[in-house]
């Protein structure tokens, strides 16, 4: 099943989001104010009710958020502190900031546990003021949100939240020194890691009056706009040059350089892009993504982003100020036209458009380095779900899925060849 990689990709990218930069800063009372039989901890999901009211037993038995805090006592995250220099993992900032809610003390309320893991207030932000008020007969979700619930049914407020440990920020990240450490690359893509979250809700009418409606495709492109988005915050950031005689490496497309010798990738579309061969290059996957985007909605959108691409990449090769400049270059043109991609509504037409443009640049050679090729099968995958036709083209996604499976064994020839292979069938 292809799926099962999407699942296995998200059991190391257990996330909270950083203290107070997307949540606020109302207190976090702790999963068992939630978890009560008369709140959210029923076994069985209440169909005379708005929501279900067993949110507690699934995220418990069945979410892997819930058991982030107990991976930092295993060997191999004590492996991985003893590394870093730490005294534990357990009880370090770096740690427990994506493995825990790790809000201030003062901030935690008397039923809360650091070791609850990533927990219901971790997403849905502080329930200090909503705690009570959200139950009340009457109370609207607009009048839930100015208490300081966090809008998880926004597309793009998700993907924001989710990043801040799928990807980090200029505070939090995962370091090339943390992951020599021991700690798996991460990677993102949020509709399918939303599909593969076990579900907590249902988008049934009474959702939709209450919070509308989130369109799949939306989901998917919010995703890939706001991790380009993010990453090339991270770009301009103080990340960018470190301490030491080199840059932060894991701003850098990992695969470019963790390939075997013998395995050639440098030519094709990054010698076109100016990029000198034997050089450090960002990565550029989601930006990847975009291109395909481009290229459905037209105009001067391709070759403007191609140019911009080329230019950042080519400034990551030589100085850090060219880099910075290129990237916030880059994030304004992506900001220029976030809101006009995600409000248009894209046919279904367009969308195996931007399918098949994504698989051509598997097919070319485009995306020959691991990351690009892991995000170009979620990507197909997803949208093959979206128009409808994944079961139609099960081979070719298994076929795709198996090139992708493990980094360790993946070959960028084995991959181009899936993709058109994908191709004739889409």
């Amino acid at each position: 099943m292809t799926g099962q990689f999407l699942r296995a990709a998200a059991l190391c990218l257990l996330v909270t989001p950083v203290w107070a930069a997307e949540i606020g800063t109302d207190a976090h009372l702790g999963v068992a104010s939630c978890a009560s039989s008369v709140c959210h901890g029923k076994l069985a999901p209440q169909r005379d009710q708005n929501v279900w009211l067993n949110e507690f037993r699934i995220w418990s038995t069945e979410d892997r958020h819930a058991r982030a805090y107990q991976t930092l006592l295993t060997d191999d995250s004590k492996r991985m502190a003893r590394n870093l220099g730490l005294k534990n993992a357990h009880t370090a900032k770096i740690c427990l900031d994506c493995h825990a809610d790790n809000v201030p003390t003062e901030k935690r309320g008397q039923k809360f546990q650091i070791s609850d893991g990533v927990g219901c207030e971790a997403c849905h932000g502080g329930g200090e003021r909503w705690i009570e008020s959200h139950t009340e007969p009457g109370v609207t979700h607009a009048q839930n949100l100015a208490a300081g619930m966090y809008p998880t049914e926004d597309a793009s407020e998700r993907a924001r939240l989710c990043l801040n440990c799928h990807m980090g920020n200029e505070d939090q990240f995962t370091t090339h020194r943390i992951m020599g450490a021991g700690h798996p690359r991460l990677s993102f893509e949020l509709d399918s890691f939303t599909a593969n979250q076990p579900a907590h809700y249902e988008v049934d009418d009474d959702y939709v009056q209450r919070k509308g409606t989130m369109l799949p495709f939306t989901l998917w492109l919010s995703g890939q706009v706001d991790a380009a988005g993010r990453y090339l915050e991270l770009v301009q950031s103080k990340l960018l040059s470190s301490a030491g005689i080199a840059p932060e490496f894991s701003l850098y497309d990992c695969h470019s350089c963790h390939h075997a010798m013998e395995d050639q990738r440098w030519g094709g579309i990054r010698r076109e892009q100016g990029l000198a061969p034997g050089g450090l290059r960002l990565a550029d996957h989601h930006l990847m993504m975009l291109r395909a985007v481009a290229g459905a909605v037209g105009g001067e959108a391709p070759k403007q982003l191609d140019a911009s691409i080329a230019r950042l990449l080519r400034a990551g090769q030589n100085s850090y100020a060219d880099t910075r400049t290129a990237a916030s270059a880059l994030a304004g043109w992506i900001r220029e036209r976030k809101q006009g991609w995600l409000q248009r509504s894209f046919s279904q037409n367009e969308i195996r458009s931007i399918r098949r443009a994504i698989a051509r640049q598997g097919a070319d050679g485009l995306l020959n380095d691991y990351s690009a090729a892991e995000q170009a099968f979620t990507a197909i995958e997803s949208l093959s779900l979206i128009v409808g036709d994944a079961d139609a083209l099960t081979t070719a996604l298994d076929a795709l899925f198996t090139s992708v499976e493990t980094e360790k064994g993946y070959a960028p020839a084995k991959f181009r060849a899936a993709s058109k292979a994908a191709l004739v069938r889409m």
